[in-house]
């Protein structure tokens, strides 16, 4: 299983936020090439890099710094955050990004989706933010009536490989993760998932390991609650 450690990207800085809410911002860098490099000290091979200004409001306000990550830092680089159009795909593909992750626009404009996926192949991976059981978007403000386990049946079946699951009621709390949601998921066959949300004690990671191919760590590295070196290890 791969450990891919979380940078929220605002104004150019390290963030999180608690439960998607831009309210609730806590800066922990205002470097965040430097804590690329410091994941990658403590071994971790990839990257999950979320654009929240560019979720918020689609403007390319951390490009700079993610093109600074991909140009200085050697790892498996993943991208998300206001991605609703090929030119944004092809500008980070062109970039060096590894792949880039469809949120919202997966779900509002599936047409786009499936050219997006019989184009670029793996490099287009889907984000599917559940609320008790249905996917939310626009930033995880709106509930869709769209049920997040057929959601992703759905794309396995027009050719998506990877998904990344969010529940995200455990998004930030330090409360553990949905395991229950992921061992759903293993069920769907071929697609690879990658859990995030929540995930904050070694067991977890554990049991993740025989569940899911990759897990998102973001607010219980930042916090102590687990050592990305130790998690790195434990995943292998």
């Amino acid at each position: 299983m791969k450990i891919f450690p979380a940078i929220d990207l605002r104004d150019g800085k390290a963030v999180r936020l608690y439960q998607g809410d831009y309210d609730q911002m806590t800066v922990y860098s205002e470097d965040p090439v430097d804590v690329a490099r410091s994941f990658k000290k403590k071994g971790a091979s990839c990257l999950h890099l979320v654009d929240l200004d560019g979720a918020k409001d689609g403007q390319l306000v951390n490009f700079e710094t993610i093109r600074r990550i991909v140009e200085e830092v050697d790892l498996f680089v993943e991208v998300g955050g206001g991605i609703r159009d090929e030119d944004r795909i092809r500008q980070y593909l062109d970039l060096g990004v590894d792949r880039v992750i469809l949120g919202t626009i997966a779900i509002k404009e599936p047409e786009f989706l499936k050219e997006m996926v019989a184009k670029y192949g793996e490099k287009i991976v889907v984000g599917v933010d559940a609320r008790d059981g249905y996917v939310a978007i626009n930033g995880w403000k709106e509930i869709t009536n769209q049920e997040s386990f057929s959601f992703c049946e759905y794309l396995r079946g027009i050719g998506v490989k990877t998904v990344i699951y969010t529940d995200i009621s455990r998004d930030g709390g330090l409360e553990g993760t949905n395991m229950e949601a992921y061992k759903k998921l293993q069920q769907i066959e071929g697609l690879e998932v990658t859990a995030s949300g929540g995930i904050s004690f070694e067991r977890e990671i554990t049991e993740l390991k025989d569940i899911v191919s990759a897990a998102i760590l973001g607010k219980a590295i930042y916090s102590g609650a687990l050592d990305l070196a130790r998690a790195v290890e434990l995943a292998e």
